[in-house]
């Protein structure tokens, strides 16, 4: 199997003035094509640092950080947006709709970094895939938790990325609705994609191929 995420000895400090917060210590970590990997960890233990910057969002002070075989943190600002649009899919606990924007239109803003030209099929099929065809021309304050959800996993779909990110996605949501999100995500890898889950939940975490601690910035044995 290929490594579509591969850390190296990363480590990232936040500074504010004089004090210092390592909120990672020298972490390697591998996710393969078709493994869905969960981190767990206390508040504060480096979870979301790590995700950001396997996701580009976050440059590391030390170490390397190789996803696809790429390595975003060597690329320009623009191409690291582009790369990250074609590669990775976002999924969040707080969804990040856009208020104003319809079903349909919040899952279609995503092809805006990469001009596909089939974007309006594929978001058309995602949605009937997903269930709410029915609520096309709704914003997202006419939609239950669950409904937001699953317009957000179509959104971080539409440009079939190899990657999905996902940072507490079933913490807003009901037990039924958690497990449809945990359904996708596991399916997700089945074919071919890497997951990489950050998740408090004990139960999301078992629906995964493999459990990474973190603890202080560091990786610990489960």
């Amino acid at each position: 199997m290929s490594k579509l995420i591969e850390l190296q000895n990363v480590t990232k400090v936040y500074r504010s003035g004089s004090t210092e917060l390592r909120a990672l210590d020298k972490v390697s970590l591998t996710v393969e094509a078709g493994e869905f990997v969960a981190v767990q960890g206390p508040s504060g233990s480096g979870k979301t640092t790590l995700l950001l910057i396997v996701g580009g969002l976050l440059a590391p002070d030390e170490g390397s950080v190789s996803v696809d075989g790429q390595s975003p943190y060597e690329m320009t600002p623009e191409a690291r947006a582009g790369f990250r649009s074609n590669t990775i899919g976002f999924v969040f606990q707080q969804f990040h709709l856009i208020p104003y924007l319809t079903v349909r239109e919040n899952v279609l803003a995503a092809a805006l970094a990469t001009g596909r030209p089939d974007a309006k099929e594929r978001t058309d099929k995602l949605l009937q895939q997903f269930g709410m065809t029915h609520r096309l021309h709704h914003v997202p304050g006419q939609l239950s938790t669950g409904e937001r959800q699953r317009t957000a996993f179509a959104r971080a779909l539409l440009n079939e990325p190899k990657i999905l990110l996902a940072d507490e996605p079933t913490g807003n949501l009901d037990r039924q609705n958690a497990d449809t999100v945990l359904g996708y995500l596991a399916q997700f890898a089945q074919e071919g994609g890497a997951v990489l889950l950050v998740t408090h939940d004990e139960r999301a975490a078992a629906k995964a191929d493999r459990v990474v601690r973190l603890e202080d910035g560091r990786v610990v044995p489960s």
